[in-house]
């Protein structure tokens, strides 16, 4: 019996000898994926090359036009407490005078 990665029931039962699938939620799942996934964790990187974490100062390299603001986040502005995401802008924070944003790891450096 295997935990299904899905729902984490208790019920996994082998299909095959390299698969397994869950009566709860009917996931199919191979453990060996599974456990391979687990282990290449993403890394994100800064405009120079060094890795960020949740909870980083980081500093933007180059000024960032807003859509619908009347100026953009110049150069030089210091950003703290980061949260790290998946997706294109892969840096959720808030930024002083302009609020919550998204923010790519490719403009910004850490502090």
């Amino acid at each position: 019996m295997k935990t299904c990665p899905n729902c984490s029931s208790e019920y996994g039962y082998p299909m095959s000898d390299f698969l397994y699938a869950c009566p709860e939620c009917g996931h199919e799942w191979n453990p060996d994926t599974i456990e391979n996934e687990a282990e290449t964790e993403t890394i994100i990187k800064d405009a120079n090359g060094n890795p960020l974490q949740d909870g980083d100062t980081v500093i933007i390299v180059k000024d960032l036009p807003v859509k619908g603001a009347p100026k953009p986040i110049k150069a030089g502005t210091k950003v703290k407490n980061i949260r790290l995401t998946d997706g294109d802008h892969n840096i959720d924070c808030k930024v002083d005078g302009f609020g919550a944003m998204g923010l790519k790891s490719e403009f910004v450096k850490k502090a």
